[in-house]
């Protein structure tokens, strides 16, 4: 029964301990909306991709916003959404920014400030 309770709250710490501060930063809006990436998730995936939380907020205000995690291929300048809003989308397809100057930013953006976690590996 200790080990029982001891598990689940040790696991609850590991979370916190890796936790990097939330660093928002905005690209220049569109006729679309707005979207910001966050410089304290960056991370190398197991891939080697990288890793960056993104958030998308419509220009129509009676429409939701959504929250990304987003796997970036910056030697493609590809991206994939691997989760939406806390849901996974397995086997994401790779796509291109395809004209949309939001992603296009957040790619170029978070590829510049990722430069150093991807050259590490």
């Amino acid at each position: 029964m200790v080990l029982g309770l001891g598990l689940p709250l040790g696991l609850a710490w590991a979370p916190a301990a890796i936790a990097a501060p939330v660093s928002w930063k905005e690209v220049s809006a569109s006729e679309e909306g707005q979207q910001w990436w966050d410089e304290g998730s960056l991370r190398r995936s197991r891939e080697g991709y990288l890793s960056v939380l993104s958030r998308f907020k419509p220009e129509d205000s009676s429409q939701q916003g959504s929250l990304y995690v987003m796997e970036i291929n910056c030697s493609e300048q590809r991206f994939r959404d691997v989760s939406v809003n806390g849901l996974p989308r397995f086997k994401a397809p790779w796509q291109s920014a395809a004209g949309d100057t939001l992603i296009s930013e957040v790619i170029e953006e978070a590829c510049a400030a990722g430069a150093p976690l991807l050259a590490a590996a």
